[in-house]
């Protein structure tokens, strides 16, 4: 009889991509959560793995031989006192993962406050159309794959490696668990304000990180962020290769690059070595790709194939999704998190979409947005938009309205969702570029709005 297992959280992206791997190795999945939503409750479903609303104690009964913890969890919840005192077994999402799957694969673990899910669904597809079946854990729903995670039968495992926390039992950021080979290290700026009181605190994480990298492997860092480089400064047993756009001493360097991102030349300590022509768009997304191309050249993938799969690539779910498009208007959802990611994303649009009007409704979802960690830098984040419609839920505890009154006339705040969408809906005109920006839920906003547009 199959192991049974239990998910707390299941819906989360790690949380989902983990149960996936989970059925795919022959146990018997269930799982629960508060938010059930698409794309990753649809992903489940169609695998076979029961959902379970809620965190009731009633849902452990009879109890799994496992329960796989998400960190989400906390002291006071139903499920966890449950199991705490029916002394049932447990283990954290990321610990289960190092210990069940990784074992005996080359583990490139990708890194960075931003372009983790793109970056990794970029490597993970370098790898596939170069024909060596990896592994993958995606903390999103990759467009060339339609499933966020996959056992594969090759060496390579491609893992996102967040620097969030492990588990309520575990304060060890997730991405020490995955004992890489290979790491990716992006880019590194100030989020998660809920656990960590200042940068110093995340670069001390990373290095951990650093420290763990074999000497025969390799770290791939982002050339032009000074705090990856002091977290090198910290000590580096590694080999490290560095891509950037502008530092001429970058191994990786992008030439040509269109004004969209578009398109762009790939280089390698000097010599054009390929040239990447896709659909994604902006500044940040160049920098991905070089930072994907780099990783694989470091496990054997030659760059021209590199490049070659890159021109295939479509993104993952959500981040700058294209989902409607209706009387001349055109609708997107975005899984917006940070102001740097929230600039740069509405920076690419622009660049593609020259004078056409964008208008952004904007949801602070994550842990920092909320605690108005980042309330200062998003005004000057929405500098491309030309009207932004904020939600300000009643037990937001900042004044998202110094927000919008810093937008000069182009910002305003709705109470709810529906109020929301019935503002874009009230603003938009043919012609125009409509993002919906959150990493949760957002009450479905961009799907409903694009309903409202079929039906006025």
């Amino acid at each position: 009889m199959a192991m049974r297992i239990h998910v707390l959280g299941v819906c989360g992206t790690f949380m989902g991509g983990l149960a996936a791997l989970a059925r795919e190795l022959g146990l018997e999945v269930e799982g629960s959560d508060k938010d059930i939503y698409p794309p990753m409750s649809t992903q489940l479903e169609r695998l076979g793995i029961a959902l379970k609303p809620g965190y009731l104690a009633a849902h452990l009964d009879p109890a799994p031989d496992l329960v796989v913890v998400g960190n989400a969890m906390s002291r006071g919840n139903a499920a966890v006192e449950h199991l705490l005192d029916a002394q049932l077994r447990y283990v954290s999402g990321p610990q289960w993962l190092g210990e069940t799957v990784l074992p005996g694969r080359r583990v490139t673990a990708i890194a960075g406050t931003h372009g983790k899910t793109t970056t990794t669904a970029m490597l993970a597809w370098i790898h596939a159309h170069a024909g060596r079946d990896p592994g993958f854990l995606v903390g999103g729903v990759p467009s060339n794959f339609g499933v966020s995670a996959r056992l594969g039968s090759g060496r390579d495992f491609v893992v996102e490696a967040d620097e969030y926390d492990t588990a309520f039992f575990d304060k060890r950021s997730k991405f020490v668990h995955y004992r890489p080979w290979i790491a990716v290290l992006n880019n590194l700026e100030y989020d998660h304000a809920d656990i960590f009181p200042d940068v110093a605190a995340i670069q001390r994480q990373f290095h951990h990180l650093v420290r763990i990298v074999p000497r025969a492997g390799r770290l791939v860092v982002n050339g032009e962020d000074a705090r990856l480089a002091e977290v090198l400064a910290m000590g580096c047993w590694t080999p490290v290769e560095r891509f950037a756009f502008d530092d001429p001493g970058a191994d990786w360097r992008a030439a040509d690059v269109a004004a969209d991102g578009s398109a762009f030349a790939v280089l390698w300590r000097g010599e054009r070595v390929g040239r990447i022509e896709w659909s994604l768009l902006g500044r940040h997304n160049v920098l991905n790709a070089l930072a994907a191309v780099a990783a694989a050249n470091a496990a054997g993938v030659a760059p021209a194939a590199s490049c070659a799969a890159l021109c295939e690539f479509s993104s993952a779910a959500r981040r700058l999704e294209r989902v409607a498009e209706h009387g001349g208007i055109v609708v997107y959802d975005d899984f917006a998190h940070h102001p740097t990611a929230i600039a740069t994303t509405l920076a690419g649009l622009r660049a593609r979409v020259g004078d056409a009007r964008i208008l952004v409704g904007m949801e602070p979802r994550s842990n920092s947005m909320r605690a108005g960690a980042h309330a200062q830098e998003l005004a000057p984040a929405f500098h491309d938009a030309d009207a932004v419609v904020f939600l300000r839920r009643p037990d937001l505890p900042w004044d998202a309205g110094a927000v919008t009154g810093a937008l000069g006339g182009r910002g305003e705040t709705a109470a709810t969702v529906a109020e929301l969408v019935t503002r874009l809906r009230a603003l938009a005109r043919p012609g125009d570029h409509v993002v919906f920006m959150s990493n949760g839920g957002f009450e479905d906003a961009p799907r409903r709005f694009a309903a409202a547009l079929r039906n006025p």
